[in-house]
Order: structure tokens, then sequence, then C-alpha cells
């Protein structure tokens, strides 16, 4: 924030009280240290004496106005005069604070100002996200790939280092990423991006931003995503289709750690962390010459390559009960039962689509209530046992499915499923308050 007061006292006590809360507090005398203050620096907050030598405080929100500023403005005057103030609110200020003021008066009014610009961030962040939700529930997998996947992201997450996820299309590569943010304990927003669904021409404004009248539409300014994902982390989807210009903008902004918007001249510090996301090799398209060279090495500095599904059958389970659930109650639909040769279906399918494909796959099934034996197409897959379960599960494991089509077969009644089994309720409570504390441990949550 930016205060701007001819008054050295004042200007020393606000600046004194609020950095105990606020790390970047910066003061002016008049209006045209201000002005040049505000060229070299991107502030949130101004904090503005009306009455200051040379150009006025309300005459420097007029200029303000007329460059289509992006910043609240608390204005302070020891005189009430009515006619200022309500020019000065007509003009966007966000508040007007008569002087003598109490500290505990002026920290309650910042308060508002700095949680209200964070709230329009964060619901510009969740409008372009609302279409994109993948899962509520978190990462789901019980495979050795998978728990390694987990392990290293609960390491690299505290760290501040750009990650490069690879991985082909469906497997969950924005959720890797998300849980690269949840775990690093950054506390600005997670903000995601598809570069190959912007235009070359406007790639450059969505990420920096832009002025009035940069270019030709520009009606207004506008801040960039990487201005709303400071103090978070932005994630870059698809950046191998990233044009080679816009590649050496995004290089030179992750060396200076500051981005300058469409047909601004000033440059604008920003704390982003940057995960950025690809289903295609970079080193190949490096070497084809469609990567920069100098953006590669700049990315590549932690690479996270998540397996396809293929290559660890053993999560088709968990995430077909997973979906099977999540989906159940989102389309107010009763799940429906998988016998095992719908298992040894899923078990010899190729899954080209992933887990992505997978989720589609038991949305059908409870659209139509039933498993078609026509839906997956296995062509030159082949099954790989005839015991009349996956060859690759163990004894637990087919156990825990005999009992939990068991009793789903006598409508969750462990009573009646333990006559059934051959058991005593006591023992099967038991095995299935044993497997819920594995999923808490090792099937769900990064």
């Amino acid at each position: 924030m930016l205060i701007v007061d001819d008054e050295a006292g004042i200007r020393d006590f606000l600046e004194r009280s609020l950095q105990k809360t606020y790390s970047h507090v910066v003061v002016a005398a008049s209006a045209e240290e201000a002005e040049e203050l505000r060229q070299q620096h991107h502030f949130d907050l101004f904090i503005v004496d009306i009455c200051l030598p040379g150009c006025s405080g309300v005459d420097w929100l007029k200029s303000l106005v007329e460059q289509d500023w992006q910043s609240d403005v608390i204005f302070m005057t020891a005189f009430a005069d009515v006619d200022k103030a309500i020019d000065a609110l007509r003009l966007g200020a966000s508040d007007f604070i008569l002087k003598p003021f109490r500290l505990e008066q002026m920290i309650s009014t910042v308060k508002r100002c700095v949680e209200k610009r964070r709230l329009v961030r964060e619901n510009f962040v969740l409008q372009r996200r609302i279409d994109n939700l993948y899962s509520p529930e978190g990462m789901i997998g019980q495979s050795a790939l998978f728990l390694q996947l987990c392990q290293m992201i609960s390491r690299i997450a505290p760290t501040p280092s750009v990650v490069l996820v690879e991985g082909e299309t469906g497997t969950g590569k924005e959720l890797v990423a998300s849980a690269i943010h949840k775990e690093s304990g950054r506390k600005g927003p997670f903000v995601p991006v598809n570069c190959g669904a912007i235009s070359p021409e406007l790639i450059e404004s969505e990420l920096f931003g832009h002025l009035k009248g940069a270019f030709t539409g520009a009606q207004k300014a506008r801040d960039g995503l990487f201005s709303y994902a400071d103090g978070g982390t932005l994630f870059l989807d698809e950046i191998s289709e990233m044009p080679l210009l816009m590649q050496a903008k995004l290089l030179r902004a992750l060396e200076e750690k500051s981005i300058r918007p469409v047909g601004s001249e000033r440059e604008i510090s920003v704390d982003v962390r940057i995960v950025a996301a690809t289903n295609r090799s970079l080193e190949q398209a490096k070497a084809e010459g469609m990567f920069r060279e100098d953006l590669f090495y700049r990315l590549n500095v932690v690479k996270l390559a998540i397996p396809p599904l293929r290559d660890r059958r053993e999560d088709i389970s968990p995430l077909v009960h997973h979906f099977s659930q999540m989906l159940a109650r989102q389309l107010g639909m009763q799940a429906i039962p998988f016998d095992q040769a719908d298992w040894l279906e899923l078990e010899a399918h190729s899954w080209p689509g992933n887990v992505r494909e997978l989720k589609n796959l038991v949305e059908r099934c409870l659209l139509l209530g039933m498993f078609p034996k026509d839906m997956l197409k296995t062509g030159n897959d082949q099954v790989e046992s005839t015991l009349g379960y996956p060859t690759h599960w163990n004894l637990e494991t087919i156990e825990r499915d005999h009992i939990e089509k068991v009793l789903a077969l006598m409508g969750g009644n462990k009573t009646q499923a333990a006559e059934k089994l051959g058991v005593s309720r006591k023992t099967l409570t038991r095995k299935i308050q044993f497997w819920q504390e594995l999923e808490d441990k090792g099937l769900k949550g990064v």
C-alpha cells in the first residue's frame, strides 16, 4: 500500500503501524512523488490526504480514473468538506476518514479494503475453475507408482521451485498441480490456465494484463492471471502450445519475478509459484524448434511424470468405487454393482483416455443402470485370467471385493451379510473398519 501525506508525523505513524500486518508499505509526501512510485510498483491500496501541496489528492484520483486504475483509495482530511467527500466517493474512493482518527478506525477500514480485493480475486479464479472441477475428494489410488507420486508431491510442495508435470491426456495433471499447491502452504489462490485454449494474440494480455486502450477492444484495464495468482500458484497447462514469442516473455517474467502489462512501461513485482504441464515431450518439442531451450531448462527444475492408467491397474478398483459413490450422489442415482466379468473387462482395457475415460464410463453405467458388455472395445487387449478376477489381486483384495458385493446385495445389512458369508457380525464389522482406516491413510487424500 502507498501512504500519501505531507505531514511527516502522519506518514511515519501509519507506516510503522501498518507494517506490523502488511509486508509492503511505502510513503510519499506529495501526489507527484506518489505518481512516480506508482509507475514503478503495483499497489493494492492508496491512503491519501486530500489537501496536498501542488496536486490535490482528489485531482490525483481523477488522473488515476482516466488511466482506469485498479486499486482502492482511502482519503484522509482534517476538514469536514462534504462536497469534496462526495466528489471523492463518486470517483471511486473506498472510504473517507476525518483527522484526527483512531488507529483502530484506520486499521478496520484498511482490512475491509484488503478483504474486498481478496474476494474479488478469489471470485475471478473460481469463475475460471468452475467448469474444470475434477474431483472434490482428492487423489485416489493404491498402486506403488501412485504412492511414489504422492511421496514426491509431499517432498517438493513446500519449496518454491518450478515444477513440470508430464502425462498423457486424462491422467490428472491439474489434480496433481492442485495437490502441490494445497501442500505448499502458499496463501494465494491456485489459478489454472490452458495455454492451448487461448489465441496467440490474447495470451500475453491474459497472463500479464493490459491497460485501457492497449489494443483494439481493450476498453478498460484488466489485471492478468499472474496478478490474480500473486502469493499463490499459477498452473500453466499445455505449456508446449504456447507461442514462441510468448515463451520469451514468460522466461523473462520467471527470471525477473515481475510482469509488464500490455501497453504499460512499468514492471509489476509478483510472487507466483509456477507449475507447468504438458501431454507431449518438451524434449522433443525443443529438438523440433517448437519450444525455447532456455525456457525448457528454466521449467525443468523438478519433473513429475504421471503414469498412465494402464501402468497402474491396481488403481482401477478404488477409482471405480470412488467415482461410483461420487457420481451417484451428484446424479441422484443408486450405485450399480460390478460382477467379476465386469472387473475383467475393466482390467483388460488399455484406457487411452486414462482416468478421465474411466470416470466417463462409470457415469454412463450409472445412467444406463448396467454395464454393457460392448461398452469397452478391448481390441488386441487380452484378459489376464480365467479365474474370475484379475491375476494381480492378492487374497485380501479378493476377499474384500467379495464381501463388498455380498454386503451390497444385502442392502448394507451387516447381520444378513455376515450370515451369508458364514462369519460373525463382529468379524465383518472389524474388517470393514480396517479397510476404512486403510482408505483414510492411503487411498484418499494427498
